[in-house]
């Protein structure tokens, strides 16, 4: 992952910027969406046909996730470009059934979507009236299909399953002759000229990204949440360019600004207003960008390693990449549930990736996945919905969660090969009121507990222990406790 104006790729407390909204109608949102804990994130394009990294493989950059390996002429740069966009003429996901998608996600226990309506390539899996690099274009075979509008159809089978939506929406665009003009060979992800070079055409650029979000404000139902992507697309100090030119007056050189200090300000405060116009209280998540526009933050592929205090989210693959790739292996059911109790009791919430194939279908590894954690949230969805981090929110293999009225969830983590529940559970900071009720999610059975000098200990039923009420991770629920801590709220 790439930041443009820092925000340090080390998540721990004190090394990130995080800035509190004001608004008390987005504050209000914002509270919601913390008690969801769970969503889907959906990388989709007609990428998908090679099997290769999303809108990377154009971008001329010598990494790995950007290496040409694909089309007939992966040798030149130009033609491969050229082959790449013509996957638009070619991609055709007859097999697109997203009632099934939002049904699956649904039984899983996930209650957000964020949707790729457009990513770094340009190519936008909605009917936008701004260019032709699109699904719903004649040269698209898709155009034909009955409900050609990807987007719009996503938004309205998850909606139908009560879940809030929001579009995924690159702010660079490779496509756009506003952005890399064809005049100018690109050299790197940025704008490939100076916008204070050429200001009218970086203008045009910015009505061009302010007129498509519009579009999706306007035109796709309600949504709730728009989660930016492309950091380095953001407004650059002065002092950072100047510095720069400083620095390399010596040399004599000028050429293109390095990428860290490019002035790319498409005025996000203004574009933030103008959508909230349209979507009152729109949670805004300007990736990578510290400011007032990032609502939360989002650790990419990893989970923080303490409990942050301020609104966080974890984007996480399921399997295979973030876009679609052939014979993709997917996390475990075990996997899965401990690492959305972590990211829970660490006061964030799991944005789980799967990515549709070129014919329009999920792996049915991802169903098999979405149901085993399904079949434990119906058991213990209680101690993840509209929980927040508590202090200390993990002892031992025992993660904690805690609701707004003190009821106090102890999740102890299986061993992938521990079958059996523990005959104890003990935790040494908290301890429950004199007349606390303790019970096993998933059990009726009431269970005996006793304090200790440093805390208190439960005693587990053999009848339990050898059959507990799921499997990967088990929650025993206290309804009184003393002295909670939140760490966030």
């Amino acid at each position: 992952m790439f930041f443009s104006i820092i925000c340090i790729e080390s998540w721990s407390q004190e090394s990130q910027i995080y800035v509190p909204e004001t608004d008390p109608l987005v504050l209000s949102k914002l509270g919601q969406w913390q008690d969801l804990k769970f969503g889907l994130l959906m990388h989709w394009g007609p990428y998908s046909q090679w099997g290769i990294v999303e809108s990377w493989s154009i971008c001329p950059e010598d990494y790995g996730w950007c290496e040409r390996k694909k089309g007939n002429h992966p040798e030149s740069y130009a033609e491969y470009k050229r082959e790449y966009e013509n996957l638009k003429t070619t991609f055709n996901p007859v097999l697109f059934d997203p009632d099934r998608w939002a049904n699956a996600a649904a039984d899983a226990g996930m209650r957000y979507l964020i949707f790729t309506t457009k990513h770094h390539d340009g190519f936008c899996m909605f009917d936008t009236k701004l260019t032709d690099y699109k699904v719903t274009d004649a040269d698209c075979p898709f155009h034909a299909h009955p409900r050609p509008d990807i987007t719009r159809e996503i938004f309205d089978a998850f909606r139908k399953q009560g879940m809030w939506v929001g579009p995924y929406f690159s702010k660079p665009d490779w496509h756009c002759l506003y952005y890399w003009d064809p005049y100018f060979p690109p050299l790197d992800r940025n704008v490939n000229y100076d916008p204070q070079e050429y200001p009218e055409k970086w203008e045009k650029f910015i009505r061009f990204t302010h007129d498509q979000v519009l579009e999706l404000m306007t035109g796709y139902g309600p949504i709730d949440i728009l989660w930016l992507d492309g950091g380095w697309v953001a407004k650059q100090p002065a002092e950072e360019i100047a510095r720069y030119y400083a620095d390399h007056a010596s040399t004599g050189g000028s050429g293109f600004l390095k990428s860290s200090v490019v002035n790319q300000d498409i005025r996000m405060d203004e574009l933030v207003g103008k959508a909230r116009e349209k979507q009152p209280g729109l949670i805004v998540v300007d990736r990578a960008v510290c400011g007032k526009n990032q609502n939360y933050l989002t650790p990419e592929n990893q989970v923080p390693e303490e409990a942050l205090s301020f609104p966080w989210e974890s984007c996480i693959i399921s399997g295979g990449g973030w876009s679609w790739v052939p014979d993709a292996h997917y996390m475990s059911g075990h996997k899965a549930v401990q690492l959305l109790v972590d990211i829970v009791a660490k006061g964030g919430n799991l944005l789980l990736n799967i990515a549709p194939g070129p014919d329009g279908a999920w792996d049915e590894g991802a169903y098999r996945l979405l149901e085993e954690i399904g079949g434990w949230m119906k058991v213990n969805g209680e101690a993840i919905y509209d929980t927040r981090a508590i202090e200390p929110y993990k002892e031992g293999k025992v993660c904690l969660t805690s609701k707004k009225d003190g009821t106090l969830y102890l999740i102890y983590l299986a061993d992938e090969d521990e079958k059996e529940m523990p005959s104890t559970v003990s935790l040494s900071e908290l301890c429950p009121d004199k007349d606390a009720r303790i019970t096993l999610m998933g059990s009726n059975q009431k269970l005996n507990w006793k304090r200790q000098s440093d805390g208190f200990s439960i005693s587990i039923p053999k009848s339990i222990q050898i059959n507990p009420p799921c499997r990967y991770a088990w929650v025993i629920k206290v309804d009184k406790v003393k002295n909670t801590n939140f760490i966030n709220h």
